[in-house]
């Protein structure tokens, strides 16, 4: 009995969880809106991010994507992201990200209330450990967003969201409290969905003219993540746990309409 008690089944949500790593990062951009027709946009981009305190590079970012209005209040997009990623060991790492939005939105008064959905998909084209990480992640991202429309060049505006992943790796195995080791390793496919992100911002438009745009943000993000040691064969698992972080972004990003 006193055996029995030291092995206990992994649970995904009882997996200890690590520290609070904090980061204070920031994001540049600039971006294109092209009207191509009554309801009909084209968009394009390209972001910078710099992270671990403003010291590296995290990340070069180049976006397309069409946005169609089939009536007044409900927007429709879909497009692509290429991700140019670099790990903290300045390695790259790039990925391929494909996403679908559904927005919605309500006027009362001089707010605006809207709702936006995004699914997407993010396609890892570099080597990794296949039992640690989904080579094709999906997830879900639902924004709650209010703006004040009643300045005549500014639209301040604030919103949360969160973020959901569908498919990250699942696995059953037995951990010994007394070794420290895990046993009866098995990979179960990529079915473990949970809440990996919430976010916070408040920002501020600065619409010069009916061409030129300037948005300040300023997020707070709450990030958990499990991390999955294996080997690179999938049949022992070294260890498991819950990876936390909160990062502050300051962001500023210009955008052009024609």
């Amino acid at each position: 009995m006193p055996a029995l008690m030291l092995i206990s089944t992994v649970a995904k949500g009882q997996a200890p969880a690590a520290g609070i790593d904090y980061d204070f990062r920031n994001r540049s951009s600039v971006g294109m809106d092209w009207k191509i027709t009554k309801g009909l946009h084209l968009d394009a981009g390209y972001e910078l991010r710099i992270s671990d305190r403003m010291s590296r590079i995290e990340r070069n970012q180049l976006s397309i994507g069409l946005r169609y209005s089939p009536i007044k209040y409900l927007d429709i997009g879909a497009g692509y992201y290429f991700i140019g990623h670099y790990d903290s060991d300045k390695v790259f790492k790039p990925r391929h990200r494909f996403y679908f939005d559904l927005a919605g939105s309500y006027k009362f008064g001089a707010w605006k209330l809207s709702l936006k959905e995004r699914l997407q998909m993010t396609h890892k084209s570099y080597e990794f450990n296949e039992f640690q990480q989904a080579p094709n992640l999906v997830e879900l991202k639902s924004r709650l967003k209010l703006t004040y429309k009643g300045l005549i060049h500014l639209e301040p505006y604030a919103y949360v969201e969160l973020r959901n992943c569908f498919n990250g790796p699942s696995f059953t195995a037995d951990y010994n409290e007394s070794s420290g080791k895990y046993t009866n390793y098995e990979f179960l496919g990529y079915s473990d969905a949970y809440i990996n992100r919430l976010r916070g911002a408040v920002g501020l438009e600065w619409k010069i003219n009916i061409h030129h745009a300037i948005d300040f943000k300023l997020m707070e993000d709450w990030c958990r993540d499990n991390s999955i040691d294996t080997n690179a064969e999938g049949t022992k698992l070294k260890s498991y746990s819950w990876e936390q972080a909160l990062n502050t972004t300051l962001s500023i990003g210009y955008a052009f309409s024609f």
